[in-house]
């Protein structure tokens, strides 16, 4: 099994949202910002994770994502299915024609066995568990988002107001008085 960079997203993801979401809702540009994930791509994964009512949006300033469940009751299978990411080490995905013709391999037994027990443990991890691990490891989490903002060393001028014509129609007027 191989598992992608979706998968890998899709998981991390939801683990900086379950840390946060205390908070209210998280957005996807702070969970891009901190995990290094381009934005783009979180929106294709929370647009799955949505349709699989594993998030819930909130749209309007403010706004952002939120887990739809406890996170006790959403598996790393949850998440990874969710995302399209095939949980499978068969060289034929399951349908037992690994050599053509409906012929099957000989480590073909082998592989479904996997198949299952990797099922079996991402079935067991929770998000809680995940959110508990990072916690128990010392991560502390902001009260408030921070976002980088430029900051300028040079002093900000303030406009000069002159008193002059807004248009050259207005300035040949002004001309025409003197």
């Amino acid at each position: 099994m191989r598992l992608t960079t979706k998968g890998r997203f899709a998981v991390t993801a939801m683990i900086d949202l379950g840390l946060r979401q205390s908070n209210g809702p998280v957005t996807l540009a702070a969970i891009s910002q901190r995990q290094q994930i381009s934005l783009s791509y979180l929106e294709q994964l929370f647009g799955k994770l949505r349709r699989h009512e594993l998030v819930e949006s909130t749209r309007g300033p403010g706004g952002g994502y939120t887990l739809a469940r406890s996170p006790a009751e959403i598996t790393v299978a949850d998440i990874i299915t969710s995302v399209d990411e095939p949980i499978d080490a068969t060289q034929c995905g399951g349908k037992e024609n690994c050599l053509g013709g409906g012929e099957r391999c000989m480590t073909h037994d082998l592989w479904a066995a996997l198949n299952v027990r990797m099922v079996e443990f991402l079935d067991s991890v929770t998000l809680q568990k995940l959110v508990d691990d990072q916690l128990a490891k010392g991560l502390r989490i902001e009260d408030k988002p921070t976002l980088k903002r430029a900051i300028s060393i040079m002093p900000v001028a303030k406009p000069m107001r002159m008193n002059v014509p807004n248009s050259v129609f207005a300035l040949g007027n002004a001309f025409s008085k003197i």
